[in-house]
C-alpha cells in the first residue's frame, strides 16, 4: 500500500513539474528556438535586410565564402579566440588572488566586498567609452600618467592600431569581469572548513603548498564552472570591441563581423552563415563544458 502511495505520489509530483516547466519551454522555443532555425535557414539563402521573404536558395554558398574566400572572417575568428584566452587567463588569475586576500579577516572587509563590485555594475558600454577616453592620445588619463612615470616621451595613440586596441579591450574587459571570478572563488572557499587548515599550520607547510594541494582542489569545481561561463560570455563578445575601437575590421570579432554584414551591408544570408558558424563554436564550448565540469565533479565525489 505505502509503495502505491509513493508511485502515486512521483507520478504527480512529474506532472506538476511539467505543467510548471511547460511556459518556460514555450518561451524558449519562442524567443530562442524559433530565432535559431530561422537564422539557420537565412544563412541557405540570398536574403537581403529591405526583403527577406523574397530570396532564393543559395546551398552552402555563403559557408564556402567564408571558410575560403573571406580573410575578414578568418580574423574575426582569430581576433575572438585572442581576446577570449587572454582576458579570461587574467580574470581567474585576479578574481583568485582577490578572493584570496578577501577570504581574511581584515578591516573593512565588507567595505571592499561592495567595492568590488562597481565595475561588474557598469554596464559594458559605459565602460568602453570610459575607458576610451582613459586611453585618448591627447586627454587621456594612462598617456599623463606613462609621461610622468617618464616611461614614454610622447602620447600614444593606443586605440589606432590593432595590436594595442586588442590589448586595450583585454585590459578593460579584465577591469570590468574579475568580481565575476571573485565572488564566486569567495563564495567557495567560505565552504571550506578551516579545521582543514590547522594541521597544515601545525606542519609548518608553506602556503604555496597548501592553496596547490588543499584549496585549489576543493574549490576546482566552483572555477572550472566561473572560467566556462565567462569563456562563453568572451566568446560572444560584441559590444565592447564595437564601441572601444570603433568597429575596427581589424580588432572585429565574430559577432562584430555577423552584425556588419547583417545591417551595414543587409546581407542576411552572409551575416546568418557568420551568426550560425558562432552559435557553432559556443555549442562546442559548451559541450567541453559539460565534460569538464562533470568529470571535475566525480573527482570531488559529487555524481
Amino acid at each position: 500500500m505505502a509503495k502505491i502511495q509513493r508511485t502515486k505520489l512521483s507520478k504527480e509530483r512529474i506532472r506538476s513539474a511539467w505543467i510548471f516547466l511547460t511556459p518556460m519551454f514555450i518561451c524558449l522555443a519562442v524567443v530562442a528556438i524559433y530565432p535559431l532555425i530561422t537564422t539557420i535557414n537565412y544563412s541557405f539563402t540570398d536574403a537581403r535586410l529591405g526583403d527577406l521573404y523574397n530570396y532564393n536558395y543559395v546551398g552552402w554558398f555563403h559557408y564556402e565564402t567564408l571558410f575560403f574566400y573571406d580573410e575578414w572572417w578568418w580574423v574575426s575568428v582569430k581576433n575572438t579566440f585572442i581576446f577570449s584566452f587572454f582576458s579570461v587567463f587574467f580574470e581567474t588569475i585576479i578574481g583568485v588572488t582577490f578572493a584570496l586576500i578577501l577570504n581574511n579577516n581584515m578591516p573593512a572587509r565588507g567595505i571592499v566586498r561592495a567595492a568590488i563590485l562597481i565595475p561588474w555594475a557598469i554596464p559594458t558600454i559605459v565602460n568602453a567609452k570610459m575607458f576610451q577616453w582613459m586611453f585618448n592620445q591627447q586627454f587621456g588619463v594612462f598617456n599623463e600618467i606613462l609621461m610622468d612615470l617618464s616611461i614614454i616621451s610622447e602620447p600614444i595613440a593606443f586605440l589606432a592600431y590593432p595590436d594595442s586596441s586588442m590589448a586595450a579591450a583585454i585590459i578593460v574587459d579584465v577591469w570590468k569581469t574579475t568580481p565575476f571570478i571573485t565572488l564566486l572563488t569567495l563564495a567557495a572557499l567560505q565552504m571550506i572548513p578551516t579545521d582543514i587548515y590547522e594541521s597544515t599550520r601545525i606542519d609548518g607547510v608553506s602556503s604555496w603548498k597548501v592553496f596547490w594541494n588543499i584549496t585549489l582542489p576543493l574549490i576546482k569545481p566552483t572555477l572550472v564552472i566561473a572560467i566556462i561561463f565567462r569563456t562563453l560570455d568572451a566568446l560572444r563578445v560584441f559590444d565592447l570591441l564595437y564601441v572601444l575601437t570603433t568597429n575596427s575590421r581589424e580588432t572585429a570579432s565574430m559577432s562584430v563581423y555577423a552584425r556588419q554584414w547583417l545591417v551595414d551591408f543587409m546581407e542576411v544570408g552572409q551575416g546568418s552563415a557568420a551568426s550560425t558558424l558562432l552559435f557553432a563554436f559556443l555549442t562546442i564550448a559548451t559541450i567541453l563544458y559539460l565534460i569538464i565540469t562533470k568529470t571535475s565533479f566525480d573527482r570531488q565525489g559529487v555524481y
